[in-house]
């Protein structure tokens, strides 16, 4: 029998595919990318991935979506702007500037910043962000690409997952080439912050769990699942072929209960409950099921919490949900926003701005670098406008996320896994700074962009690309998809 091996038809979105996948795999390793040599590295690959980014899947909703986050990078440069001019068109000079002028008794330049210049080495994460969606949008516009993402995003984690156990087990004082300053007792991979290990391995535990649902249930026979049969179903899938997977799957869980963080631990498994129940909803009993799934799934999750989440457990009981002093840091960093409500102190300025606000309440002991909430940071640093802009991006984000994933039949796993990481980072930035770390939000912020992109149905706008372009290369398809597979020649398009 000849069998025809598919191949690789060279294209210029071969690049842009390649760089996407590259930058969301390698973006957690250098120390989870928080350093500005590692954020201009990234930057560049992106940039050059939008240069060669291919354009011919891009549909009417892509061309919306595109202008949003056009509108968006617009507010930033005017922002960027008014901080960094010595002429502002709007922004008042902060008052900072004569008060030291008067103690020295010198003239100094105003700003609308606290600090000079320092927005403009603030941009170098923003921007990665915006590119990656960007690109997560155009490259994620076919269905094989957004899929490969969602693989390179998974399978990436878990082996950052299984070296951050490995190294936990073997050298506990190290991560990677240098030594562990904080966080000895906790897994954090590749990352410096336990919390942002958590929220990245929890985040990469939901694609997994994702992935193998929508595995098992292409395997199964019937088109509903049949509970009682489900067991003889699963039995008959071959072992060799599932269990990487559940390994995956397993080691990510692993290493997100061993980093001990309550916030990335918690969210992290409410994200696994819900998609769960979302992603086979259709096969629950239609009254109860949905409630039978989040408690089943609620019981289980207690289960492992207690089975391998001891410290987590142990840290919920001691000290809660949220720390005190994280409270008070809340609310002086709502202070600064009322005294600097329309552009800001300027962006990357918090850990200037933050102690003359700082509340007595909070120890003495460190420095307040970041404000634990990251919108609240955001809001101190480039005004309520700005940060309200950007809320309702996100808010744009999640409807259309919710569209793809209650409206679309085939391939809702990646809007799906989009929309929960999405939920998942953004809860746990209220109460941290996750998505203010480059090696976690570059890599997520690409799969939201494909989410996005996958979010429309594509069959009817290749059949409309087909007659408007004069071919039959519709029906071509249809006919193509009716042969026998060993008759098909596969093309691979990245």
């Amino acid at each position: 029998m000849h069998l025809r091996l598919p191949h690789i038809r060279w294209s210029w979105s071969l690049p842009a595919a390649f760089l996407l996948y590259f930058v969301a795999a390698g973006a957690p390793f250098p120390f989870g990318s928080t350093n500005d040599l590692s954020i201009a590295f990234w930057c560049l690959c992106l940039g050059v991935a939008v240069i060669f980014a291919p354009t011919r899947d891009l549909r009417r909703q892509h061309i919306w979506l595109l202008a949003g986050i056009g509108v968006i990078v617009a507010a930033y440069a005017f922002v960027l702007h008014e901080q960094l001019s010595d002429h502002p068109w709007l922004a008042p000079f902060n008052p900072i500037w004569a008060k030291t002028s008067e103690l020295l008794e010198m003239p100094i330049a105003p700003s609308a910043s606290i600090v000079k210049n320092e927005a403009f080495f603030a941009l170098g994460a923003p921007l990665a962000n915006i590119l990656a969606i960007i690109l997560g949008i155009t490259v994620g516009a076919d269905r094989e690409r957004a899929r490969r993402l969602m693989w390179v995003i998974a399978i990436s984690g878990a082996a950052y997952a299984l070296y951050g156990v490995a190294s936990f087990l073997i050298e506990p004082t190290m991560i990677l080439w240098r030594d562990k300053q904080y966080y000895l007792g906790s897994v954090t991979g590749t990352f410096i912050n336990r919390n942002t290990a958590a929220a990245y391995f929890g985040s990469c535990a939901v694609i997994w769990m994702l992935l193998i649902i929508e595995d098992v249930r292409r395997r199964l026979p019937e088109r509903h699942i049949e509970w009682k049969r489900l067991s003889l179903d699963l039995r008959a899938i071959p072992p060799r072929e599932i269990l990487p997977q559940l390994g995956c799957l397993l080691i990510c869980l692993m290493a997100m209960f061993m980093t001990g963080s309550r916030a990335g631990v918690g969210l992290s498994l409410l994200a696994l409950i819900v998609s769960f129940t979302v992603v086979l909803r259709k096969d629950l009993p239609p009254r109860t099921g949905i409630w039978i799934s989040l408690g089943s799934g609620l019981a289980v999750a207690l289960g492992l919490l207690q089975l391998l989440g001891g410290r987590v457990s142990s840290r919920f009981d001691s000290q809660g949900l949220v720390d005190e002093g994280r409270v008070e840091a809340w609310k002086s960093t709502l202070k600064i926003i009322r005294d600097n409500p329309w552009f800001g102190t300027g962006m990357g300025t918090f850990q200037w701005a933050f102690p003359p606000y700082r509340s007595p309440d909070i120890s003495i002991r460190g420095i307040w670098d970041a404000a634990h909430s990251t919108p609240l940071e955001l809001a101190s640093e480039v005004g309520i406008p700005m940060a309200l802009l950007v809320a309702v991006g996100w808010a744009v984000m999640f409807i259309v996320l919710a569209r793809g994933v209650f409206g679309r039949r085939r391939d809702a796993i990646i809007p799906l896994g989009a929309a929960a990481t999405a939920t998942l980072s953004l809860l746990h930035s209220s109460l941290d700074f996750t998505l203010q770390v480059p090696g976690y939000s570059i890599p997520f912020f690409a799969l939201f962009g494909a989410g996005l992109a996958q979010s429309f149905r594509s069959q009817e706008s290749g059949i409309a690309t087909g007659i408007a372009s004069g071919t039959s290369s519709g029906a071509d398809s249809v006919a193509q998809a009716r042969l026998p597979s060993r008759h098909v020649h596969k093309t691979v398009h990245f």
